[in-house]
């Protein structure tokens, strides 16, 4: 694996400056064959898509969904219809591709944006399939993201647990995904920017082999992004890398001369993007 370093970002805004710092990697893992996996750390979106269906059709629906991401980016304008609109026309590239196979080519996709054109500045996090967004806020960490699975969908309806969850048949059945099939919009939670926020955006190979608890403990022991996405990698590794892993992690500090930074404020208090 290339070494993993850590970026920056300074970012003005009203009342002051939000500094960014964030690390990302990727891993085939110990027991595939192929990294169906991708990522995008350009700032001011952060995204992880994990590919599915046939040998190399998650890999095209993975690429092909980060880099119509990218272009978004590039462009200069990330909002929910921007990433909507690449998101359509990624379906369409995965749809055309030579290689493209029947076996349910898609790819989840989440992450986070930084939103400055409103006051105050907000996060914006997108989700379509099971990969997560957490966040660790003052000690804890919260899963973000809710997961669109069957598993997921047991457990809502009261039908199974989560200690039963956890070796379920279907564990690996999603229920939306960006595919060739049908255009899909992503659910979005809106969160305000706190000083000393931590966010982890992650394929499920790292929560097949870590729990939340675990995420959070190596948070705990790591300030550097690098070193967290490292320990963390390693960690998933060593308990048995089933799946491709990718982490990144993300972290936040306000910066508001003559005035405190935001703290404390309530998670996902407000759920649209707007």
């Amino acid at each position: 694996m290339p070494e993993v370093s850590t970026h920056f970002q300074s970012v003005s805004v009203a009342g002051g400056t939000i500094e960014l710092s964030w690390a990302g990697a990727t891993h085939t893992g110990r027991r595939r064959e192929v990294n169906q996996d991708a990522l995008l750390t350009s700032y001011p979106l952060f995204i992880v898509a994990d590919g599915m269906g046939g040998h190399i059709g998650g890999e095209i629906a993975s690429a092909s969904t980060v880099d119509r991401l990218g272009g978004v980016v590039t462009a200069g304008s990330v909002t929910p219809k921007t990433i909507e609109k690449a998101l359509s026309r990624a379906v369409k590239d995965i749809a055309s591709h030579p290689e493209t196979t029947d076996d349910g080519t898609g790819t989840t996709l989440t992450g986070v944006y930084l939103d400055v054109s409103e006051d105050p500045p907000h996060w914006v996090t997108l989700n379509i399939g099971d990969s997560r967004v957490y966040l660790f806020r003052g000690g804890a960490i919260e899963q973000i993201t809710t997961d669109h699975s069957v598993v997921q969908e047991l457990m809502a309806a009261g039908r199974l647990s989560p200690e039963e969850a956890e070796n379920h048949p279907y564990g690996n059945v999603i229920t939306r995904a960006v595919g060739p099939s049908e255009s899909v919009s992503p659910d979005y939670v809106r969160l305000d920017v706190v000083d000393a926020d931590r966010f982890v955006i992650c394929s499920d190979g790292l929560t097949k082999e870590l729990t939340d608890y675990g995420i959070q403990h190596f948070l705990t022991e790591n300030a550097d992004p690098a070193d967290a996405v490292d320990a963390m990698m390693d960690a998933a590794l060593e308990n048995g890398g089933r799946d491709n892993i990718t982490i990144i992690v993300l972290d936040v500090a306000w910066r508001s001369p003559g005035a405190d930074a935001p703290r404390g404020s309530t998670v996902g208090a407000d759920s649209s993007p707007a």
